[in-house]
């Protein structure tokens, strides 16, 4: 969980811009009420573009920002958010890492501006552990936990002694086992909640063994264990959706997807950064949401 995919130094800060747009179309039937929903249509794309594109804001205009991110999905969905940004004279230079520490650190470090990979709840337990001051700006969406098949294929062929891999990570480890009760799996003591780990387990009737591995490895174990927990990014790296591979999900409408929601995270001071404000306002745009929604289809959730 602790090596960079990409070496953070001077020569990286200064990014490259790359730049692209968004289309839409749209028709219909008839020459003549064709050629004006064609006409409207694309208005509508234009406006629509031009919307989430003003959105950036003038004042934040011949600007970089440097963001660290999870490949997938924050770091494409920042690439589609970079193409906007562009249109207002924003440059958006991402860097992509694979584990859970290190874009915390280089943003505490003032390495860089901004990233998006994590939740509130990771973010607070990680402020509190290393004493770091870092601070939510935005949440942008939300990616549903899931119970996926390892060696055994269904929930109901779970048997004695059968093994589960989860998140070793405090918040996330809670969030599985939470979903694992919610199932009937085990029982955890009454009050657990987001701080519950494998001690809080009060009843077990199927002896179960619960592995922990860092999240980014959990999928890599799917072969060796009965069944594994599985974060909706890492899960997208595995090749899997959480809408359609998955055994079971948490709600879409959940308390969860409220409290664990990604979130763009910024060092205490720089909340209300122009640059900063003008991204987060881009990855809540209409055009954003619709990019999430036909990508992932269920395993990604834009926020409102």
């Amino acid at each position: 969980m602790k090596r960079l995919v990409s070496k953070i130094g001077t020569a990286l800060l200064a990014g490259a811009l790359l730049c692209g747009a968004f289309a839409g179309c749209g028709g219909s039937t008839g020459s003549g009420s064709s050629a004006a929903a064609s006409s409207a249509a694309g208005s509508s794309a234009a406006a629509s573009s031009a919307a989430a594109s003003s959105a950036a804001g003038s004042g934040a205009a011949g600007k970089t920002i440097t963001v660290a991110a999870t490949p997938t999905p924050h770091g494409e969905v920042l690439a589609k958010a970079k193409e906007i940004l562009a249109k207002d004279g924003i440059t958006l230079d991402i860097k992509e890492f694979t584990d859970y520490v290190q874009p915390n650190n280089v943003v505490d470090a003032g390495e860089i501006d901004c990233n998006y990979f994590q939740h509130k709840p990771y973010l607070d337990d990680f402020n509190e552990k290393n004493k770091t001051k870092l601070v939510s700006v935005a949440a942008i969406h939300y990616e549903p936990l899931g119970i996926y098949a390892g060696k055994t294929k269904a929930l109901a062929d779970l048997k004695d002694g059968a093994t589960i891999a989860v998140p070793n990570d405090s918040t996330n480890e809670a969030r599985a086992l939470l979903l694992l009760e919610a199932n009937g799996i085990i029982k955890l003591k009454e009050g657990a909640g987001v701080s519950a780990t494998v001690q809080d387990i009060a009843e077990n009737k199927k002896n179960i063994k619960i592995m922990e591995f860092a999240a980014e490895q959990v999928s890599r174990h799917m072969d060796e264990v009965d069944l594994v927990v599985l974060n909706g990014n890492y899960a997208l790296n595995a090749g899997l959706n959480a809408s359609k591979d998955a055994l079971v999900i948490e709600a879409a409408d959940s308390e969860a997807a409220k409290t664990y929601a990604n979130i763009i995270v910024v060092k205490e001071g720089n909340e209300k950064n122009e640059a900063i404000q003008a991204l987060c306002k881009v990855l809540k745009s209409d055009e954003i949401k619709k990019y999430i929604n036909d990508t992932y289809k269920g395993a990604v959730v834009p926020m409102d």
